[in-house]
């Protein structure tokens, strides 16, 4: 069963919202935020990115950052930018992004269904990354900023939200990007009573996005009651922000590679190796999006191609080694280019589909890169069944849109 509970936010007056709102925290550069935070004092910027209120080239894991965070956090509810809620609730946070809308719950899950999981994951973290944020847990005492996970689709709850984003809502705005944010609070007790009884037949709920603040949130609260000799287990600590949706709702978009240089190879030679384990026909000089699991799309030299695995060439009954990035980790960075470790080789680089597949030719014709390689995105079917079967799925396999919004809700641990 998944634990949930309602929890008292702390957030901006209406007023505000939208001066106080912003992107996550690992969407941007120190430089990109400081950009976005200027002239503008309530920025949560100054809380989740608080490098920028020091001179630039400023290390962002200083001790004194984080004591700026704290700072910050602070003063934000002495001005009345951030207030806390009277009593405890959920809340429904929806975006609207390409016309499409996806509601999700604002709720608290429970530390322990993380470290049993029940919280299922299909990433690695980095302990470096962790512990950053597990800093910033720490020190602020809040989750900041939410993380973001799918759960079953539920008619229940369907109906229930379906009623409660009939009211007007609490903010609507839309962000710079274009993505429209609708928030609204879940108070009625019936209806907390309900959701949390529907959460609970949830045998397990699955991380979409933020396997690092989750598994920052969840050590915290972890590390909290092993410091307390009074432990109960009822305390809020236990607890961390997150927003679920209905598995239904989501959308993974490509995640696409480009690549330094050829290895050795002339173009030609190494189209030629790609024959081996793809059946390979030119498309002009536009790159194409590929249309199906299995067919992918790659730009060199001025030119574009379809490629399609050959049958045989990679084991369909495998959850990893049916997806598409081991496909072409394996057969193309692999074994023709050489390239071992996405994670550490410097000759890759990764490009979120949201940036379109023109900015994939544009750094192959600057010269920057050699190759770019386009692939389908995966499915939430597979990411659940890759979580489910225990294994995760190789590096910048999936990307999330539109992006969660920093700063609409926050929750303290005491």
């Amino acid at each position: 069963m998944a634990i949930i509970k309602p929890f008292r936010g702390i957030r901006p007056p209406k007023k505000f919202v939208s001066e106080v709102a912003s992107r996550p925290y690992d969407v941007l550069n120190s430089e990109e935020a400081r950009a976005e935070a200027e002239g503008n004092e309530k920025s949560l910027y100054r809380i989740i990115k608080p490098e920028i209120e020091f001179p630039k080239g400023k290390d962002e894991h200083d001790d004194d950052v984080y004591v700026k965070a704290v700072e910050n956090f602070e003063l934000f509810q002495q001005k009345g930018w951030l207030v806390q809620d009277e009593e405890e609730m959920y809340y429904i946070y929806a975006q609207t992004m390409n016309e499409k809308t996806q509601y999700g719950l604002v709720v608290c899950a429970h530390v322990e269904d993380y470290m049993s999981g029940k919280i299922k994951k299909h990433e690695l973290t980095r302990r470096d990354k962790e512990e950053d944020r597990m800093k910033h847990v720490r020190v602020n005492n809040a989750n900041i900023e939410p993380v973001f996970y799918a759960y079953p689709e539920n008619q229940e709850i369907n109906k229930i939200v379906s009623e409660i984003i009939k009211q007007d809502a609490e903010y609507d705005f839309v962000s710079e990007d274009g993505v429209g944010h609708h928030f609204w609070l879940v108070s009625d007790k019936t209806d907390i009573d309900k959701i949390t009884e529907i959460f609970a037949s949830f045998p397990v709920m699955y991380i979409a996005d933020g396997h690092h603040r989750s598994a920052a949130a969840a050590l915290v609260g972890a590390e909290k009651a092993r410091q307390n000799p009074n432990h109960t287990g009822n305390e809020e600590y236990n607890y961390f922000m997150t927003v679920c949706f209905p598995d239904n709702q989501l959308t993974i978009i490509d995640y696409n590679r480009l690549v330094k240089d050829l290895n050795g190879l002339t173009p030609a030679e190494f189209l030629k190796k790609l024959e081996k384990n793809f059946e390979v026909k030119p498309t002009g000089t536009e790159i194409m999006k590929p249309k199906t699991l299995h067919n992918f799309s790659i730009y060199l030299d001025g030119k574009a191609y379809n490629l399609t695995a050959k049958t045989g060439a990679y084991n369909d009954n495998d959850p990893i080694e049916q997806l598409d990035v081991t496909i072409t980790s394996n057969l193309i960075l692999d074994e023709i280019l050489g390239i071992k470790d996405l994670r550490s080789d410097t000759r890759i680089d990764f490009v979120g589909g949201i940036r379109g597949l023109d900015e994939l030719k544009k750094r192959v014709d600057s010269g920057e890169m050699a190759l770019a390689l386009a692939l389908y995105p995966v499915s939430m079917k597979q990411l659940m069944t890759i979580a489910d079967t225990g294994n995760i799925m190789p590096p910048k396999t999936t990307w999330f849109e539109p992006k969660l919004r920093s700063g609409l809700v926050i929750h303290k641990l005491e």
